[in-house]
């Protein structure tokens, strides 16, 4: 991909999701990995599951940045996060856990999902169906990030029904002007990390 060998390119991000005859994994798979601001590919993923330094997810990073702007304390927290997919919810609850929270990760077989929601501390919606968390499956004084761009008739909306979540919730993110500004702010972040990264490994000398 010429993009990769291009010096005056620092970073390359693949806007999901792509036409149905493309495959998100093999495109993914295509950018070299110092290129990865949106830390996608299996090296990013891996650095990332094994706590080492990588560019991590731009949207998980820019979680984790409202948790450490709200001072939330993560260490020995119940941390509940709602989604398993690649882009957001497998790397958040990796964030989480490297961050010392105690991490449940639920999905669409979740059994009882009020209940497990109701333990959380912490709590992260990233599955993409509007209204999915509701006052009732929130515990009180509970953090509430919501993942979720729902474009409905309404308008954008969020995973969680804000109204009767804020009624719980210590703190509680909105949608739009929540988590959306700070996935592009992590993306700038990571984009700059990642040339400093290349200009680095261009003047490093040639081993031997």
């Amino acid at each position: 991909m010429a993009l990769n060998e291009d010096s005056g390119v620092s970073g390359i991000l693949l806007q999901l999701p792509l036409p149905a005859h493309l495959d998100p994994d093999d495109m993914t798979g295509l950018i070299v990995p110092e290129k990865d601001v949106d830390g996608l590919t299996p090296l990013s993923a891996g650095l990332l599951a094994q706590g080492r330094p990588g560019l991590v997810p731009c949207t998980p990073a820019g979680v984790m940045e409202l948790l450490a702007h709200a001072r939330v304390e993560l260490e020995g927290a119940r941390a509940v996060v709602i989604g398993r997919s690649q882009l957001v919810g497998k790397p958040v609850a990796q964030l989480l856990l490297a961050s010392d929270a105690t991490v449940t990760q639920c999905h669409s077989r979740t059994r009882d999902l009020a209940a497990v929601c109701r333990g959380a501390e912490v709590l992260v919606a990233a599955v993409g169906r509007p209204g999915t968390v509701t006052g009732e499956m929130v515990g009180e004084g509970a953090v509430v990030i919501d993942v979720g761009t729902n474009r409905t008739d309404a308008g954008l909306v969020g995973d969680v029904d804000f109204e009767s979540v804020a009624a719980k919730a210590r703190a509680i993110t909105p949608v739009p002007g929540g988590v959306g500004p700070m996935t592009i702010a992590m993306l700038v972040s990571n984009t700059a990390r990642a040339a400093r990264m290349q200009l680095h490994a261009s003047a490093a000398p040639a081993a031997g």
